[in-house]
Order: C-alpha cells, then structure tokens, then sequence
C-alpha cells in the first residue's frame, strides 16, 4: 500500500512540474496575450519574454519548445483558417514539415539499428541532412546500392517518452474540465485524449505506416490521379521507413503550381474523384491530408497527378458508414438540410464511424437504464424504463439519456427546467411551474420557482 502511494504521489509531482512547465513556457514566449483576461496585466507583461516578436511566430516556437504533442496540434490548427488569423495560420503551417530537426549522428544510428546493418553496406549516398522534419519524425534522401533513389524516415529518439509524459498530463486536465467546467462534460475530453493517445500510437509505429502506403498504392495501382511511393519492406522496422523517394510541389504552392503548367481546375476535380474512390469505393482513406502530405507532380507523364505521403493515420469505414456518408452528400448538394439532420439522427445503432451519433448529438441520448437511444421527441423516448415524469428516471431526466441536448432549442419549447439539486432536467407545465424529477424531493409536491432554473 505504500509503494502504492509512493508510486501515485511521484506520478502526481511529475504531471505538476510538467504542468509549471508549460506555464513557464507560455509566459517566456508571452503567450499570455491570447488570454483577453491576462493580455493587460502589467506583472505579467514584465515577466513575458520576446515580446518584439510578432505573435504567430512565438506561438510556433512555444509549441516547438514543449514538444511532439503540442507540434501535433500547432498541425491541427493550421488548417483551420476558417478559424484562425492568417498570420498566425501561416506560421503554424511550417510546423508541417519544418519543425527543428535532431542531429544527424543520432537519425543515423536510429537507422543503424532499424535496419540492422551499416549504411555503408544498404546505401550508395545518404544525406546527413533532412529534407523534412515534422513532430514525431524527420526524412534523409539516400539512393541504394542498385541507383534507385529512396526516402528515409525515423522516429525521434525519446519520442514515445515525452508523448506518454504528455498525455498524462492530457489525461489529468480532461478529468479537472469535467469535474470541475459543467459545460465541459459536453465536450467529452477524456473521449477525445483517447481518440488522440489512439492516433498517435499507430504513428510511433513505421511498420503500420508502411502497410498502410502498400495497401493504398494496391488500392490506386490502375489509377492515374495518385502515385503512392512503393515500400522497401527488407529496410523497414519499427522505427524505420524506407520508399521510393517521389518529388512534386507542396498542393499549397497553387501559384508555383500555374507557373509549372499544371491544370488547377482539372487537379480540383481528380482532388474530388480521390476522395470518393478512397470513401466510397475502398472504404480506407488517408485520414491526415494536410498540404505537408500532398504534393502534386510536375514533371514527365506524372504531370498533374497527386502525390500521398505520410500514411501513419488512415480510417476504415463500414457499409453502413458508407450509406451514411452518402446520404448526407445528396443531402447537401440538393441543400435539403432537413435530410440531413434526419441522417444523423436515424443512424443505426452500433455504427461505427460518427462517435457524436452515441454520446454528443443534440437530437439523440443513449438512455444509462435501458441503454437504447432515445427519439429525437422527448414524448416519444424508446426508454422502457421512464415511466413517469415525476420519477428519478422519467423520459425529462438527462441521467436517464433525456432526448436532446441541454443548448437544444427543443428543451426550451418543452419548458424543461434543470433541478438545482441533483442537475436532472424536470419537465415544466408552464414556465412558473415546474415537477421536479429529483429523488429528493417529497412525491408529487410541486416546486416553487426557486427550486429549478431555467
């Protein structure tokens, strides 16, 4: 029991101090002035460093500071421009591929041991230098022995440790915005750490990728829209890769790309023909497009076709994925939202592909007591075990799997009320008069207006 609590309170100050950490970090490259509540504290103003950078570009070398985890979401971010300032999108998009490389001596000897034999004895030529240097790995050109030119990609040396230590902390900060945010429950932050911790375990793993990359390059083997490189499977392991090396222009380079005589309008439909051969026809897409993964070739008789790369992430769909999927294509392009939104919520229970059909969805709740999905009606719950509005488990309490979300306008033409005792929604006849459905309260009294809030 002891070493138990031993154990458990050095795991806590490890998770603290990687905690201050990052505080530490934030307040050197003056982070604080994305916080609108801290942007004007003068203390805090004395203690930022940096503060002459422009912002994006102490944005991007925090998060290359703190490490794979927080690079991985500088990633993320930066295909968000719908979300994000352009300068600050720009920036993060060189966290891409032009994160700050590891040295040469170590990449070689990851590949050493990779591959098991000397470099001298595989390669011809092997530059020390990376071509491209990303999160969780970094790329060498070489050319092999018989003169085919390949690509070389290896883990980061210590990566798996520094992810793990970050996504402890994750995990520890998922468990304080539920316990401690109401709101932040609806956001489902330990679903989501999971879902990422899922990810980047099939990307620490280069055997994976490269089955990944065969299978795919079997997938678009006839096809003349994308060239997929071929995978040296003798020279791979774990934490070595090594393909066929493919040159192109990075997809975000439209302008390079017109000077080059490339069709951009004819690219933009073979983008859309991939997509649907990947979805619908294969059902296994590549699930990480981010213009650091696409390049389009330029020269010889592959003018004009895509290039994949980086195949660490990949998705799966089902048959009834698919339908789905179609469904809500057709949908959108006759602008019949109506269907839509009829789609998604008649989706079959036990799919696989939508997560926020089962847990997050404002039209649907999965009932804790029966554990069937409740209809899209309040009144129409497939619940066996609501059985009076009155009860603990009637169809208005949100415990028992209540029928749409708590921002859901239905709740609000309802009259639905949330209890300030247990926090169960009650179902409301008018607005001053609510029948509370908590297990508290005395049978079949009313309440007064103070005991819910709407």
């Amino acid at each position: 029991m002891r070493s138990v609590a031993s154990r458990s309170g050095s795991l806590a100050l490890t998770r603290l101090a990687r905690l201050a950490r990052i505080f530490a970090v934030g307040l050197r490259f003056g982070l604080h002035e994305f916080v609108p509540p801290l942007a004007r504290n003068p203390f805090l103003g004395l203690l930022a460093g940096r503060a002459g950078s422009p912002r994006a570009v102490r944005l991007r070398q925090a998060l290359e500071t703190l490490g794979p985890i927080y690079v991985k979401f500088g990633q993320v971010l930066s295909t968000r421009r719908d979300l994000l300032p352009l300068d600050i999108a720009d920036e993060l998009a060189k966290l891409q591929d032009q994160v700050p490389p590891f040295a040469s001596e170590l990449a070689l000897a990851e590949v050493e041991t990779g591959i098991g034999r000397k470099l001298q004895q595989v390669f011809a030529t092997f530059e020390r230098e990376p071509v491209a240097s990303a999160s969780i790995a970094q790329v060498h050109l070489a050319t092999l022995k018989d003169g085919r030119e390949v690509a070389v990609k290896v883990l980061r040396p210590g990566v798996e440790a520094a992810i793990a230590k970050d996504l402890a902390l994750l995990e520890t900060a998922a468990g304080l915005i539920e316990r401690l945010w109401p709101e932040g429950r609806r956001l489902k932050p330990r679903e989501v750490v999971a879902e990422f911790a899922r990810h980047l375990e099939d990307e620490l793993d280069l055997m994976r990728e490269a089955a990944n990359a065969s299978q795919l390059r079997r997938n678009f083997a006839a096809s003349a829209l994308l060239l997929v490189p071929e995978v040296h499977w003798d020279l791979c392991s774990q934490r070595v890769m090594v393909m066929q090396r493919m040159r192109g222009t990075p997809i975000s380079q439209v302008n390079v790309l017109r000077g080059k005589g490339v069709d951009v309008p004819a690219l933009a439909r073979a983008g859309v023909e991939i997509f649907f051969t990947q979805v619908f026809r294969d059902g296994f897409f590549h699930a990480d497009m981010h213009p650091g993964n696409i390049l389009v070739s330029t020269e010889g008789e592959s003018r004009g076709r895509y290039i994949a790369l980086d195949f660490g992430i990949m998705g799966t769909l089902t048959d009834v994925d698919k339908n789905y999927l179609a469904q809500n294509f057709l949908a959108f392009f006759n602008r019949d939202y109506r269907r839509v939104a009829a789609a998604h919520c008649s989706r079959p229970r036990g799919a696989s592909m939508c997560r926020s059909s089962r847990s997050s969805c404002c039209c649907r709740r999965r009932c804790s007591t029966s554990k069937a999905w409740g209809a899209s009606s309040i009144r129409t719950s497939t619940c066996g075990a609501r059985r009076s509005p009155t009860s603990s488990a009637g169809w208005a309490s949100r415990s028992a799997g209540a029928a749409c979300c708590a921002r859901c306008a239905t709740r609000r033409r309802t009259g639905l009320r949330r209890c300030r005792s247990c926090r169960a929604w009650c179902t409301a006849r008018s607005r001053g008069i609510a029948l509370a459905s908590c297990a508290r309260r005395s049978s079949g009294s009313p309440t007064n207006r103070r005991g819910a809030t709407g």
